[in-house]
């Protein structure tokens, strides 16, 4: 996977606002659980952990993922159904397999494939 560097902002943060972290995956890239088996394309992507206590809380302390660090929506499938996963980047890794990624919603926010990446389409894009 090539990595995309995106322009950098010169407008200055609030104060007290925490750095940015880096999210080392984009919109439209294929990957992979590195723990469970499935596999899905990013929709979406939070600076930081920003789901519900609960959420977490439900996750076993040993495999709790740290929070501050980016968090990914997932359009996932594995063997068995197709969801949707909320999964940290730590948890991540590049889908290399060239395979389609079947979910049923990815018709609906993607247009194709380009190189192993999927494309918004132009209404989703911000």
């Amino acid at each position: 996977m090539v990595q995309t560097k995106h322009p950098v902002s010169t407008n200055p943060l609030p104060k007290g606002t925490p750095p940015i972290l880096a999210a080392n995956f984009a919109i439209g890239d294929v990957v992979k659980h590195r723990l469970f088996d499935f596999r899905g394309v990013i929709y979406d992507i939070d600076p930081v952990f920003a789901n519900s206590d609960e959420w977490y809380d439900a996750i076993p302390k040993d495999l709790q993922p740290l929070k501050d660090q980016p968090f990914y929506h997932i359009l996932a499938e594995n063997s068995d159904s197709s969801y949707v996963a909320y999964v940290s980047q730590q948890n991540l890794l590049e889908d290399d397999s060239g395979e389609p990624v079947m979910h049923p919603d990815v018709g609906r926010m993607f247009k194709s494939v380009d190189g192993g990446k999927y494309q918004l389409h132009s209404i989703h894009r911000h």
